[in-house]
């Protein structure tokens, strides 16, 4: 009897090792399981300048040159929509301004604009005061009409907000925010190369005057676009980028999509410019200069 047990015992060793080495087998030859990598966040949307390897001028800002209206016509009568081209339930005109405003009962599904007739300027210096409630905006120039209100092309920013209103973006182009508030760039066939401030972004910031009027000053010549607020320099852009450049266009107001909001734009006046001229030169900085307020 004993003898019995002492072979069933040996058989039950012997058949667990045997079991054993087959698992370890099984395991080395089977493949590496891999894991899954971890989704990479996406980057956030750049909205301060990346400009701390170029000191700020003098005093930390930049203002616009002289204030001449010589030369200026305006491109608004201030009491309808004559010359202008939008979604009539969107857009109006109370008070000498042009406005355009959402609701929730009223929205719109995608941006849409209010575009000027008048022609499709090059050169030219844009002036116009605004004032944004809820939502964002933006000026349009040098841009293409894509038909049902929809615009194409360099933006002016609204957003009421100091530090984002002036930079320039490009709607329904690949290239995004090109020039933020602060920033001097040449914009080649490579992309983007930041080559100068124009300004301390702490600064310019300052200067803005939330939910109250803003004065826009928009200069295009040639591949060269630079943009004011309240008399100081927003940014200084160089379009070297030919196959997506424009050179000339039309101009137009944005209402975006979102939640309701109220745009409102008034003293819109055009100056043409002579392309073979220089820029107008900005003034020279003084210390801690401030626009006056109104």
């Amino acid at each position: 009897m004993r003898r019995i047990i002492s072979l069933s015992v040996v058989l039950c060793i012997t058949l667990g090792l045997v079991a054993a080495s087959v698992a370890l087998a099984a395991d080395a030859t089977a493949p590496a399981k891999t894991e899954k990598p971890a989704k990479a966040k996406a980057a956030p949307r750049q909205t301060a300048p990346a400009t701390a390897e170029f000191p700020p001028p003098a005093g930390g800002l930049i203002m616009a040159p002289p204030a001449s209206e010589e030369g200026f016509v305006p491109i608004f009568n201030g009491k309808d929509l004559t010359g202008w081209d939008g979604n009539p339930k969107l857009w109006s005109v109370k008070d000498g301004v042009l406005r355009g405003e959402t609701t929730v009962e009223n929205p719109t599904k995608g941006n849409t604009f209010c575009i000027w007739r008048g022609g499709t300027p090059g050169d030219f210096e844009l002036r116009l005061t605004y004032r944004l409630h809820g939502g964002n905006s933006g000026v349009q120039y040098r841009s293409k009409d894509l038909g049902n209100w929809v615009v194409g092309g360099y933006q002016a920013e609204i957003a009421n907000d100091g530090g984002r209103d002036g930079f320039i973006y490009e709607e329904k182009g690949k290239r995004g925010r090109m020039c933020l508030v602060g920033e001097k760039v040449v914009w080649g066939k490579d992309g983007k190369k930041v080559v100068g401030s124009v300004g301390d972004y702490e600064k310019i910031k300052s200067t803005f005057k939330k939910d109250d009027w803003n004065d826009y000053r928009i200069i295009a010549q040639g591949n060269h676009v630079v943009h004011y607020i309240n008399g100081v320099q927003m940014i200084d852009f160089t379009d070297d980028d030919e196959a997506n450049r424009a050179m000339s266009g039309i101009l137009a107001i944005q209402i975006h999509a979102g939640g309701p909001m109220v745009i409102e734009v008034k003293n819109l006046r055009l100056k043409k410019l002579d392309s073979s001229a220089a820029a107008p030169a900005a003034a020279a900085p003084k210390a801690e200069e401030k626009p006056a307020a109104k």
